[in-house]
């Protein structure tokens, strides 16, 4: 057999939804793959084993720590040569579990957006920054998405090795080739007017995506303008009331979680984001790449994909209004929107998976266990 790689995260879906490429690789590259992660149970057949963990949300649940604990056991039994950390929770006891360990494997953290930026409040960013300076002894290779978190990454030293990559890579060809008919399919089927200007959002509803922004900017738009809001979440029946106490409720969607995004967004005519932050976010780069002008919160992660004017357009954080008057430009001049959509298009096919992946195994391929001896 050849050498172990370890993928760990906090949920399973983060494993499913963006690391399967991966974990191919590694087996058609001879690795015996292992996967740790938590949340609901899903098949992932391109791992040779997964393994459940007992994560949750609360950072110092004693559940958190008897994970830690179930890695620090693997890791110590499997010899593995490679551990691969993804999303902020499982990163940290992946970390923890690997600290202290007399042999342990090369430990890359792929970061996909720190929790924290500058203007997060102090004591927020001290915690969620203390944790990461905590486990950066044994973080072999840090693997940043955004020009943000490539700087904190560097200034704070929370790596040996700090670099920046273009994503995890995202698969575009599901967007090559959608037939024409689902745009007026999907609208007669939710009830959407042909001559209407769709909005979409997809993305979980969460106090991070900030859905609500884009409902209250909506009601400052005119009445043919429809948002449709893809996703679920613990938020969503709050913002489904929200918009029905501003008089919106025929014009807002709530398709719940879509499978066939590619069909969602031919029928749409623009994108919009309303997050407080982003490592490089699938849902802009799928617009993008699918022909649709974004609307976009200005904040890290959309800025390394929008540029104002050019790929799209962005407003404050927060900023109903904000957002509003920058979908009201796109509103007014259809030839913005073909010019932006052309311009995004063309700029983000470079984070194309085919693209991307290479580059990112090839960093994973740099680190050795010479690279875990002690500094």
């Amino acid at each position: 057999m050849g050498e172990k790689v370890l993928f760990t995260a906090s949920t399973y879906s983060h494993i499913v939804n963006f690391h399967l490429p991966y974990l191919e690789k590694f087996r058609a590259e001879g690795w015996t793959v292992h996967v740790a992660c938590g949340g609901a149970p899903m098949a992932i057949p391109q791992a040779d084993e997964v393994v459940h963990l007992p994560l949750e949300k609360a950072v110092w649940s004693p559940r958190n720590f008897r994970a830690a604990g179930m890695l620090r056991e693997r890791m110590g039994r499997e010899g593995y040569a490679l551990a691969v950390a993804h999303t902020s929770l499982a990163a940290f006891f992946t970390r923890l579990a690997a600290q202290g360990l007399a042999e342990r494997p090369a430990v890359a953290n792929m970061v996909h957006g720190y929790l924290f930026d500058g203007e997060t409040g102090w004591v927020k960013r001290q915690a969620l920054l203390g944790a990461e300076r905590w486990t950066a002894g044994c973080t072999d290779l840090v693997l940043t998405m955004n020009g943000w978190d490539y700087e904190a990454a560097k200034r704070y030293g929370l790596g040996r090795k700090v670099v920046r990559v273009p994503g995890v890579g995202v698969d575009f060809t599901r967007f090559d080739g959608v037939p024409p008919g689902q745009r007026g399919a999907l609208r007669k089927k939710w009830g959407v007017r042909e001559d209407a200007f769709v909005l979409i959002y997809a993305a979980e509803f969460s106090r991070r995506k900030s859905q609500e922004v884009i409902i209250r900017a909506l009601a400052g738009l005119p009445e043919g303008v429809v948002l449709v809001l893809a996703g679920d979440g613990a938020l969503r029946d709050g913002c489904r009331e929200l918009a029905g106490r501003l008089g919106l409720a025929g014009r807002v969607v709530f398709p719940g979680q879509v499978g066939d995004i590619p069909a969602w967004y031919a029928m749409a005519d623009a994108a919009v984001s309303a997050s407080r932050s982003e490592g490089l976010p699938f849902n802009v780069m799928e617009a993008m790449y699918a022909g649709l002008p974004v609307v976009a919160s200005d904040v890290k992660g959309h800025r390394d994909l929008v540029e104002h004017g050019t790929t799209g357009l962005l407003y404050p954080y927060g900023d109903a209004g904000a957002c509003a008057g920058q979908v009201a430009a796109l509103l007014a001049s259809a030839q913005l929107r073909r010019a932006l959509a052309a311009r995004a298009r063309e700029y983000v096919a470079r984070y194309a998976l085919d693209q991307v992946l290479p580059t990112v195994w090839l960093h994973y391929r740099s680190l050795s266990p010479a690279a875990t001896a002690p500094l």
